[in-house]
């Protein structure tokens, strides 16, 4: 599974890239407000830390101010991936910017058949916000299964792309699920790291070690 870090903090990406394992980045009109910047320098920025797909959204809602946002996003830098609101205007400009080759990320999914109506419109990838779900009650994960299920069955191409992450379990359980990505808080992609059992170890292992008064080099 792709792992994505959800953030415009260029701190918080450098120290993600590092790690190896993050395979590109999601961001919102929220967390470029938060980073105090101008949305076109720092989305630049964030696709030259990170060259995988990254996700900045058009906050018009109506059609044409949606096409004329995402053009002007997907010239700033070739990774840069349009993220569309699921409304019927959303979908209307999505069949549209896919249509001349812009890759779009449809956000705000809270049903397999909105997931449907993405993949028919040809989203790039569908964002399920499965921890939204959660807090009203509603299974979210199952959400996931669910879209995985419809997406086999008649070979739609839309990767699923699970947002809203609260914990490290609702990874694994995208995962088990089959989204093909899950996009992360720092915090909890610094998480999935921890087990008190591999501190544990560690700590027991360094201790036996000690105890030979050796030295590795």
């Amino acid at each position: 599974m792709q792992l994505f870090i959800d953030s415009a903090d260029v701190a918080e990406l450098h120290a993600a890239a590092a790690s190896g394992l993050i395979d590109g980045v999601t961001t919102n009109p929220s967390l470029i407000a938060k980073s105090g910047r101008k949305m076109k320098e720092a989305i630049a920025e964030i696709c030259s830390i990170i060259p995988g797909p990254v996700s900045a959204e058009a906050v018009a809602t109506d059609v044409e101010g949606m096409l004329s946002e995402g053009r002007y996003l997907a010239r700033i830098a070739s990774n840069v991936v349009v993220k569309l609101p699921l409304t019927e205007n959303g979908l209307r400009a999505c069949r549209t910017l896919a249509d001349e080759g812009i890759r779009v990320n449809v956000t705000l999914c809270f049903s397999a058949v909105q997931a449907m109506l993405a993949a028919k419109a040809g989203a790039y990838f569908i964002s399920p916000f499965i921890g939204r779900l959660d807090d009203i009650k509603v299974d979210g994960v199952g959400l996931i299964r669910e879209i995985r299920k419809v997406y086999d069955n008649y070979n739609f191409r839309t990767q699923v792309l699970a947002a809203s992450i609260r914990t490290p379990e609702h990874v694994r359980d995208c995962a088990l699920a089959g989204a093909d990505c899950a996009t992360l808080p720092p915090k909890i992609f610094a998480a999935l790291y921890k087990h008190p059992l591999t501190d544990s170890g560690i700590e027991a292992f360094l201790k036996d070690w000690k105890s030979t008064g050796q030295s590795i080099l």
